[in-house]
């Protein structure tokens, strides 16, 4: 039977060969640079996964909320670090996770600090979260007041431990200077390890970004490489020049239900509610919300003539056809949609089927 006769309505699929590909070649670019690879799983969000990772000598894992955290918790991770700014609310959930997983957090105030070191009943790292240019969140590079206040808060408990620094140079996806960004992660973490480590020497600096981690080839003396969506890739990380449209290893599977030929166009049961609406735009103004290809019994392909996604609403999606592709489907069939964000599009979906037809589970599957 096959995976297709799985399928009646939006279907989010896995290339388990791909996604292997992935995990394995950042793996191996992690160990050729002596690095230690601490993947953010907010990308794939899942036990299975997580699995086929650890064959490839992944022990720790990034996520980016306390209820992620809980899901991947007893699974066999060394460390699950939570990187968003610790919301203090969630203080009595962390000591009960910490109970039984090693966990650590992200601090980028001495408020949040002072919290934990007052109510943690259990051990609990933390890493110094660092803003070197982004501008979304962390403390800037230079202010060794509020860096040192923190450590200064930590120490006052037994149970709030100082791991390192992680820096996330996010706007290495939306600006061209890819080298100069991570040159300047570089020299803020080094400086901060060279001021820090002869009072703490086991602290690691971790950088963390796909578009970064997938084509720069020099991370000076960064200990930890923390990417996401390399896991999967997606058509904003082809745009990116991370990775080719052959090296996305999800798709969702839609189904065709009204053609209109001489618009050129095809409507199809995928929307906004299955792939998120990240957009991307060309020169010429048009919208893109996820590429067709055409779906076999192997997998997907890519098609010879480009058609997209040119609108989404809630259900609805209108796909903008070429020749070949307009006079070749008919209502009932399945196209695929590569999505523009993979973590968003797995977030909607909340599993995978896999192309032996075995569904495959998400922290957000019902």
């Amino acid at each position: 039977m096959s995976y297709l006769d799985h399928i009646s309505s939006p279907t989010l699929l896995i290339d388990e060969k791909i996604t292997r590909a992935n995990i394995k070649r950042m793996a191996e670019k992690a160990k050729k640079h002596g690095k230690e690879l601490v993947p953010h799983w907010k990308t794939a969000q899942s036990h299975e996964i997580g699995n086929w990772a650890k064959e490839y000598g992944i022990k720790q894992i990034t996520v980016s909320s306390i209820k992620m955290a809980a899901y991947l918790c007893g699974q066999g991770w060394e460390n699950i670090h939570i990187a968003f700014p610790f919301n203090i609310r969630e203080t009595s959930k962390l000591n009960e996770l910490a109970k039984d997983q090693s966990l650590s957090v992200q601090i980028v105030n001495p408020v949040t600090a002072k919290t934990l070191a007052s109510k943690l009943t259990n051990p609990v790292g933390f890493f110094i979260e660092i803003d070197a240019g982004y501008g979304r969140t962390g403390v800037n590079v230079s202010d060794f007041g509020t860096i040192e206040e923190i450590m200064r808060i930590s120490k006052t408990s037994d149970k709030l431990t100082f791991k390192g620094f992680y820096l996330h140079p996010g706007h290495t996806y939306y600006m061209p200077n890819k080298d100069e960004i991570y040159d300047q992660s570089r020299k803020a973490l080094q400086m901060l390890k060279l001021k820090y480590q002869t009072e703490f020497p086991k602290l690691a600096t971790r950088i963390g970004d796909t578009p970064g981690c997938a084509v720069m080839d020099e991370f000076g003396d960064v200990d930890q490489l923390g990417p996401g969506n390399f896991v999967f890739f997606d058509l904003m990380q082809a745009e990116l020049g991370s990775c080719s449209k052959e090296d996305i290893a999800v798709c969702l599977a839609v189904p065709v239900v009204d053609i209109q030929k001489e618009r050129k166009e095809i409507l199809v049961h995928g929307g906004g509610v299955h792939l998120a609406k990240d957009v991307l735009v060309d020169a010429q103004g048009n919208k893109n919300f996820g590429e067709v290809v055409a779906l076999h019994e192997n997998g997907w392909s890519i098609l010879p003539e480009r058609s997209y996604l040119k609108s989404i609403s809630q259900e609805h999606g209108v796909i903008k056809a070429s020749d070949s592709l307009i006079n070749s489907v008919q209502i009932g069939d399945l196209l695929g949609i590569l999505p523009i964000h993979s973590c968003m599009t797995a977030d909607c979906m909340g599993a995978y089927l896999s192309l032996d037809g075995k569904w495959i589970d998400h922290a957000e599957g019902k």
